[in-house]
C-alpha cells in the first residue's frame, strides 16, 4: 500500500482527502509546511499532496526544500484565483496540479497516474532487514545460503512493513491493501498468514524477530 502524505492547514479539506483516499493508500497528515517536511522525513512517503498556501513554512518552500532530496511525486493543492502561480511551481519541480474544487475521481485519476510513472530507485532493488532480504522480483525471501519461495499473499503482506519499515499498519490496512476487501474484525485469514511468516522468517534467522504486534494497533518490524 503507497503512502500518501497530505500537507494542508484546513482540517476539512484534511479530513474529506482522508476519507476518499485511505481505502486505496495510507494517508499521513500536516497542517504546516514545517510539520509536512518532518513528517517526510520520517516517513517512506510515496506521493505528496502539498497545498500552496501553508502556515509556516509555504508551499514553494516546502516544494523546494523536497526537491533538494527526493524525486517523490508531488502534487499542488491550489485554489481557482492562483492558477496564475501554477507556472511557478511546475517550473520548481511539482509533478501536477489540482484546483480547488477539485472532482474527487479526477484527483484519484491523478494521484494513480502519478505513482504509475514514478518508478523510486527502490522499485526494483532488494530490501534487507536485519539478516533477511526481500527479493521483490521472484516473491522470496533470503538469508543468503537459503531462498525460500512465498506465496503470493504472504509476499504482499511482507512487502508492506519491509517498504516502510518505520510504519505501524493496522490489520485493517493490510487485509485492504492485500485482499482488495473490507476487514472484519473476525476473519483469521491474516492472522494464519501472519503466524506462518513468523515462522518461516524464524527458520530463516533464529536469533532475530521480524514481527512485531502493537496490541490495540497492528503490527510492524521487530
Amino acid at each position: 500500500m503507497e503512502t500518501v502524505l497530505i500537507v494542508e492547514d484546513n482540517d476539512e479539506m484534511q479530513q474529506l482527502l482522508k476519507k476518499v483516499l485511505q481505502t486505496h493508500y495510507h494517508i499521513l497528515s500536516a497542517y504546516s509546511g514545517t510539520e509536512g517536511l518532518l513528517v517526510f522525513n520520517e516517513n517512506q512517503v510515496d506521493l505528496v499532496l502539498l497545498d500552496r498556501m501553508l502556515p509556516g513554512k509555504n508551499g514553494d518552500e516546502v516544494l523546494k526544500e523536497l526537491r533538494q532530496s527526493t524525486a517523490v511525486p508531488v502534487i499542488i493543492l491550489t485554489a481557482l484565483d492562483a492558477r496564475a502561480d501554477v507556472a511557478k511551481f511546475l517550473l520548481a519541480g511539482a509533478n501536477d496540479y489540482i484546483i480547488k474544487p477539485f472532482d474527487i475521481e479526477e484527483l484519484q485519476a491523478r494521484i494513480r497516474v502519478q505513482l504509475r510513472d514514478h518508478i523510486s530507485p527502490e522499485e526494483n532493488a532488494s530490501v534487507t532487514y536485519k539478516n533477511i532480504t526481500l527479493l521483490t522480483d521472484i516473491f522470496s525471501v533470503t538469508n543468503g545460503t537459503q531462498t525460500v519461495l512465498l506465496k503470493k499473499k504472504e509476499f504482499e503482506i511482507l512487502k508492506l512493513p519491509f517498504k516502510h519499515p518505520k510504519q505501524v499498519f493496522t490489520r485493517e490496512q493490510i487485509y485492504r491493501a492485500v485482499w482488495q476487501a473490507d476487514y472484519y474484525d473476525d476473519d483469521n485469514t491474516m492472522n494464519v498468514h501472519l503466524s506462518n511468516l513468523r515462522k518461516m522468517l524464524q527458520q530463516l534467522d533464529p536469533e532475530n524477530d521480524y514481527i512485531a504486534t502493537v496490541w490495540g494497533i497492528g503490527v510492524k518490524l521487530a
